[in-house]
C-alpha cells in the first residue's frame, strides 16, 4: 500500500496501550517491541513479496533477506522465522520448493530457526516470513532518534524496483540482474553489527517507500528535517537509464506523488534522479543518523564488512515548516 493509505488505515485502527509495549503500529517504525523483562525485549515483524526475479531460488533469498531486514534495523537478532506462502494450484510444486530453498539459506545465513509457516492456494505468487527476534530494550533502535548536526550513512545503492520492473518487461541485463541480486540477497546482519559497534542515533531499512519516503519517517518521527544530497546516493549501475524507459513500477509512482507534498527539491535535481530517490526497493539498504564524529569511521567499517556502497548522503537539520526532506545536488 502507498504510506498515505497506510497512514488512513491506521488513523481507523484502535490503540492498544500497555507499558510493555516499547513500539507500536503508530511510531511509523520497522517492526514491534515488546519488554518481557529489564534485559529483554521481543521484536516481531512480518512481510510478502510478489516475485521481484525469474529465478525461483533467488526470488526465496531475496524475500527473506528483505523479511529479516525489519529485525536488524531496529537493532535486534533474529531468532525464529515462519514462512507465509500463496502458491498456484496449477504450477509445479518444484517451483515452489526452490523458492523456500532460497528463503532456508538466508535463515540459516542470519542464524535464524524456521519453525513452520502457513500456507494457501492463490492466482499468485506470494512469499514472506514472519520474524521474531530478541534485542535488550536499552539496544532497540528506532527513528524517532535522530538530532540536527547528525549525518545520514546509507548502506546500499538504490535502484531495485525499477530493475525489477525491467526484467518483468525483458528489458534488463544479465549484468544488472546479477548486480540487483547480489545487493537485494546481502543480509543487512553485517551493517547493523557495525551500527551497534560504532553507535547510531536512529536506524531505518530502505524498502517499499523508497529512499525519501523512509527518510521522511526519520524526520517526522525526529521532528527534524533531512538535508539530502541526490548526488551522493549511491546507485546500481544502469539504474538512471532505465528510468528514462519508463519503467517507474506503480508503488514508486504512488511513492513520487506522496513525496512531492514534503520534499523541497533544488531545481538542478533531475527528474529521473528524483523518480529514483523514489522507487520502492526490495531489501535495501540501511538508513542511519549518526554523530558527525563518528560517520567516517561508520563508513569505514561498513566497506571493510562489505557493504561498499556505503557512503554519507546527507545530515539532519532543524525542522521546517511543511518540509520533511530538503534535497540539494
Amino acid at each position: 500500500m502507498s504510506p498515505q493509505r497506510v497512514a488512513q488505515l491506521l488513523r481507523h485502527l484502535p490503540k492498544f496501550d500497555d507499558p510493555r509495549l516499547l513500539v507500536g503500529p503508530s511510531s511509523l517504525d520497522d517492526a514491534g517491541v515488546y519488554q518481557l523483562d529489564d534485559d529483554l525485549a521481543l521484536v516481531q515483524t512480518v512481510d510478502m513479496l510478489t516475485p521481484i526475479v525469474d529465478d525461483p531460488y533467488d526470488y526465496g533469498r531475496i524475500v527473506a533477506a528483505n523479511c529479516l531486514s525489519d529485525a536488524y534495523a531496529m537493532g535486534a537478532r533474529p531468532l525464529t522465522v515462519l514462512n507465509i506462502v500463496c502458491f498456484p494450484a496449477k504450477l509445479d510444486i518444484a517451483i515452489l520448493t526452490e523458492i523456500l530453498r532460497g528463503g532456508c539459506d538466508i535463515i540459516r545465513e542470519c542464524g535464524a530457526l524456521l519453525i513452520g509457516g502457513h500456507s494457501m492456494y492463490d492466482e499468485e505468487i506470494k512469499y514472506g516470513l514472519a520474524v521474531t527476534a530478541l534485542a535488550r530494550p536499552q539496544d532497540v533502535l528506532v527513528n524517532a532518534a535522530a538530532r540536527p548536526s547528525d549525518l545520514l550513512v546509507l548502506t546500499k545503492p538504490l535502484g531495485t524496483g525499477l530493475i525489477g520492473t525491467a526484467i518483468k518487461a525483458q528489458q534488463a541485463s544479465r549484468a544488472i540482474i546479477r548486480e540487483a541480486t547480489a545487493v537485494m540477497t546481502r543480509l543487512n546482519k553485517h551493517a547493523a553489527h557495525v551500527m551497534q559497534t560504532v553507535g547510531v542515533h536512529a536506524l531505518t531499512d530502505i524498502t517499499g517507500f523508497g529512499l525519501l519516503g523512509h527518510a521522511a519517517e526519520i524526520a517526522q518521527s525526529s521532528h527534524a528535517t533531512l538535508r539530502i544530497r541526490a548526488g551522493s546516493v549511491p546507485l546500481i549501475q544502469g539504474t538512471i537509464e532505465l528510468a528514462q524507459m519508463d519503467l517507474l513500477p506503480a508503488g514508486s509512482v504512488a511513492n513520487r506523488e506522496y513525496a512531492l507534498t514534503w520534499t523541497k527539491r533544488d531545481k538542478r535535481i533531475d527528474a529521473l534522479l528524483f523518480d529514483v530517490l523514489v522507487d520502492a526497493q526490495t531489501s535495501g539498504g540501511l538508513l542511519a543518523s549518526v554523530d558527525p564524529a563518528k560517520a567516517d569511521a561508520l563508513v569505514r567499517k561498513l566497506r571493510a564488512a562489505g557493504d561498499k556502497a556505503s557512503a554519507v548522503i546527507g545530515e539532519v537539520i532543524p525542522r521546517k515548516r511543511r518540509c520533511k526532506i530538503e534535497l540539494v545536488p
